[in-house]
């Protein structure tokens, strides 16, 4: 029997999104590029476009669906590049220690030290708009949390005494490394990670917003919110629909933080093989 708890919830909120937005091209949808001035800002239910129409009479229900792919990839593709690369600077840092701690950390305090969302933005805009770059502004800032999460975990593991075990039977530090200390300190970093998620997903519905993310005519849901701001009284539904999209999205990326952080909650069983 499943049960409801926050990490379920939040996977089956994710899947249905990503289900809905992987089927969107067998979708009997209308074309989310195509334009017809004489219908801007349909109301919802007008004939043929069940949610209405945008600034440049396009559909909205065509327009949200395809929106998604670009917010799933904002979610998904910063955060697992940035576990990989967070891990191994974690792991340098927290268990040499030393001259390659001193570097690392201090080197990240200097960028942990600067507004994120200024940092992003300014990435952006050096680099030029468009989903690639947006991407690699978003896994710049969340590198440098993240590596501290796992250097702050390696240091509380490393002294644990199944390590001390495992280096009086002759393991190396790389053994040490991948076989004792990251299955122990993932979960926590997984966690973490799928709260940064949902920061992302805001934080590149906003580029997208202020003109450095996605661009026209390509649909996304920051796109959207920003063609809609012009109508808010007379089609408020324009900008609330995208609005309400990036908020289940990122809601359900909270939900798996919350889930990994109880299923972390109780005694913590340390691996000794």
């Amino acid at each position: 029997m499943i049960k409801f708890n926050s990490l379920n919830i939040g996977l089956g909120i994710l899947l249905f999104i990503v289900i809905v937005a992987i089927l969107a091209p067998f979708l009997n949808l209308h074309d989310p590029l195509k334009m017809n001035i004489s219908l801007r800002f349909a109301p919802l239910g007008t004939d043929n476009h069940l949610l209405g129409t945008d600034n440049l009479g396009r559909d909205l229900l065509s327009r949200f669906i395809w929106g998604a792919r670009p917010s799933i990839i904002i979610g998904l593709v910063p955060v697992v590049v940035g576990i990989i690369i967070s891990t191994i600077l974690g792991s340098i840092a927290g268990y040499m220690r030393g001259w390659p701690e001193s570097i690392i950390m201090r080197g990240l305090d200097v960028i942990l030290a600067l507004p994120p969302v200024f940092l992003a933005i300014t990435i952006a805009a050096i680099l030029g708009a468009g989903l690639k770059n947006m991407l690699f502004a978003l896994t710049f800032i969340l590198i440098p949390p993240m590596t501290r999460v796992v250097y702050q975990e390696i240091l509380r593991i490393k002294n644990l005494l199944f390590i001390d075990s495992a280096k009086t039977t002759g393991a190396g530090t790389t053994r040490i490394i991948v076989r004792h200390i990251l299955p122990n300190s993932i979960s926590t970093l997984l966690a973490y990670g799928a709260s940064v998620a949902a920061l992302g997903i805001v934080l590149g519905a906003g580029l997208s917003f202020i003109g450095l993310g996605i661009q026209p005519p390509d649909p996304d849901w920051g796109q959207t919110i920003n063609g809609g701001r012009s109508a808010l009284l007379k089609a408020p539904h324009v900008a609330l629909l995208p609005g309400l999209g990036i908020f289940v999205l990122s809601f359900s990326f909270n939900l798996i933080a919350d889930g990994l952080r109880d299923i972390n909650a109780p005694t913590k069983m340390e691996r000794i093989f």
